[in-house]
């Protein structure tokens, strides 16, 4: 009868062994080394929606400097196109964003739009 309990309990412990194996597999996301049998990957998670506008670099926590963006750079911002990125390329320097609509390159609609993407640096005085 010693003989059954111990085949039992081995049968319990391998029983055991192989749902901690299986459960083990599935939350891995590549298969061990010499591994016959494939891990199951776990679902991706759904990339976040996009938005609307023509590009979603702006999106960046870097702000783009107008004094210093390019042209392309300039027409990656919401609602700003060719005419309005050279615009503000005309109109440089500036010392503040906010000359954007001082200046009249932007309308205040335009500059709602786009002020929390740019910011303006001022060229540090030359070393004399």
């Amino acid at each position: 009868m010693s003989r059954m309990k111990s085949i039992s309990i081995l049968a319990v412990v391998a029983f055991s062994l192989s749902l901690a194996a299986a459960a083990f597999a599935q939350t891995s996301t590549t298969p061990a080394a010499g591994s016959t049998t494939p891990a199951t990957t776990a679902p991706a998670k759904p990339a976040p929606a996009k938005s609307s506008s023509k590009s979603a670099s702006h999106k960046s926590t870097a702000k783009m400097d107008i004094n210093s963006a390019s042209k392309e750079e300039l027409m990656k911002l919401p609602g700003v196109g060719d005419a309005t990125a050279q615009k503000i390329i005309d109109g440089r320097p500036y010392k503040g964003k906010n000359e954007l609509v001082e200046k009249k390159i932007v309308t205040k609609t335009e500059y709602n739009k786009i002020s929390s993407h740019i910011i303006a640096h001022q060229e540090p005085a030359a070393a004399k």
